[in-house]
């Protein structure tokens, strides 16, 4: 016998509350969806200048407009995305004051002005990292952090590795040019979107100004920072993150803003009116989708099971499935239901016993495993699921 029997059935689900109103939508069940996730291709010349981009939801990924998306390109100091959380995820303590090396002084670029054998906690250099954009800083960090600048660029790897990042390759910290150091618009994406789950990270991306130590000064005893990110003025809900520009790599930004539970991140590579480019995606994205419960955790469906003894079998979903969909899409929206048959009994609770899929237009959008919340014991398996007596 199959391993797994799809069940398919016509059903019609009840979206719960989504946000500020509730809608209801024809959930039917199909045959097996294709693996993609639906997206608009835009045109370079419909919304934006910009050599590559992608606007992403950073909670599930689906990308909503993108262009060139897995380009190759250099991405000058957004770059410095990544050093931001490789340092705060591999430091114990970001407020103890640490002496600036030496090898940190007199970088190229944008720079918060260090010096050899001042005192100055990582916290303090995030800042001049993240609202400066420091290449000192960079380095400073790279060093204190990683012990030198060849190991902290391999962490940096390593955390592209870890994100399985297809087109990105770090060569240096801060994000001056290098032949072989690039990425794409949909990696930087998902490392922005890896980034602003970190609370720290997210805090620092949306200061505006921030006051940090200038301990060797000849006049000022502290070094005024203002971000460089004027989207945090421009579009409602911004909260980063980081700009960037070299000659080769043109001018390079990676914008977020969230609204409604809702948060758009806009990469834009090579654009030159990226600010505005950015504030007019983000504002698209929010006109025209919004997040849409699925399922919420905890919902229980009950299927009866035929073998020697019909049996009703509760099971549940363990985690909220929210999704952005626009308003022509929510019509659209189908399941598939798969339930595994080799099932022995007696049955523990808490079991996975098969898995909800739902597709897109025939596009699988997610999927979530389906558990047992308590089966009594039986005899065997015989048949296949029936019927569905009641739906998420």
């Amino acid at each position: 016998m199959r391993n797994k029997i799809n069940v398919i059935f016509s059903i019609t689900l009840v979206i719960l509350q989504v946000l500020c109103f509730s809608f209801v939508s024809n959930l039917k069940m199909t045959n097996a969806c294709q693996i993609t996730v639906p997206k608009k291709e835009i045109k370079k010349s419909e919304l934006t200048s910009a050599q590559s981009m992608v606007t992403m939801d950073a909670s599930t990924g689906r990308i909503l407009y993108s262009h060139e998306e897995n380009k190759r390109l250099p991405m000058a100091s957004t770059t410095k995305i990544l050093t931001a959380i490789v340092a705060i995820e591999n430091s114990k303590n970001l407020d103890e004051k640490l002496v600036i090396p030496k090898q940190a002084v007199g970088i190229e670029g944008s720079s918060i002005y260090l010096r050899t054998g001042e005192h100055l906690s990582l916290r303090e250099l995030l800042y001049g990292l993240m609202l400066r954009s420091g290449n000192d800083s960079a380095v400073a960090i790279a060093v204190l952090v990683g012990g030198s600048l060849e190991n902290f660029v391999k962490m940096m790897n390593d955390y592209c590795t870890k994100l399985e990042l297809e087109n990105t390759h770090i060569v240096t910290v801060n994000g001056l040019h290098d032949e072989n150091h690039y990425t794409s618009a949909h990696d930087l994406a998902k490392i922005t979107a890896y980034a602003m789950k970190n609370e720290t990270f997210a805090n620092l991306v949306k200061t505006k100004e921030k006051t940090i130590d200038n301990e060797l000064g000849k006049k000022e005893k502290v070094r005024y920072l203002k971000n460089k990110n004027r989207l945090l003025n421009m579009v409602e809900g911004a909260d980063g993150v980081k700009t960037g520009y070299t000659t080769k790599a043109g001018r390079c930004f990676v914008g977020s803003a969230t609204r409604n539970g809702m948060q758009v991140i806009c990469v834009v590579l090579n654009c030159v009116p990226m600010f505005e480019d950015t504030a007019s995606l983000i504002e698209k994205a929010f006109s025209e989708f919004e997040m849409v419960k699925l399922f919420s955790k905890g919902d229980i469906t009950n299927f009866e099971i035929k073998n020697k003894k019909s049996q009703i079998v509760p099971v549940k979903i363990e985690k909220d499935i929210v999704y952005p969909l626009s308003k022509r899409e929510r019509q659209k929206v189908t399941a598939q239901i798969e339930l595994t048959q080799n099932i022995k009994f007696p049955h523990s609770e808490e079991t996975p016993i098969g898995e909800v899929k739902v597709c897109l237009e025939n596009n699988l959008i997610f999927s979530e495993k389906l558990y047992t919340i308590n089966i009594e014991k039986q005899e065997g398996f015989e048949d296949a699921l029936k019927k569905i007596l009641k739906v998420f």
